[in-house]
């Protein structure tokens, strides 16, 4: 069976106990999980800063 390879990658944040209680709370507002809240909070925080590379456009057949 072959290995399937995943773009994410795993690792420990340590946040205190009231900066984690406002992460769950605001994630239950957006209806996400507290994972996928510090995701998107890391993700608008890095395109807001100009910090994520430009995402590769596919050529069309046309264009080619």
């Amino acid at each position: 069976m072959a290995k399937k390879t995943s773009t994410t990658k795993s690792f420990i944040l340590r946040v205190d106990s009231d900066t984690m209680n406002a992460i769950e709370a605001w994630a239950a507002d957006e209806f996400r999980s507290t994972n996928g809240q510090l995701q998107w909070i890391i993700t608008e925080a890095l395109r807001k800063a100009g910090r994520l590379p430009k995402k590769r456009t596919e050529k069309t057949a046309e264009e080619e």
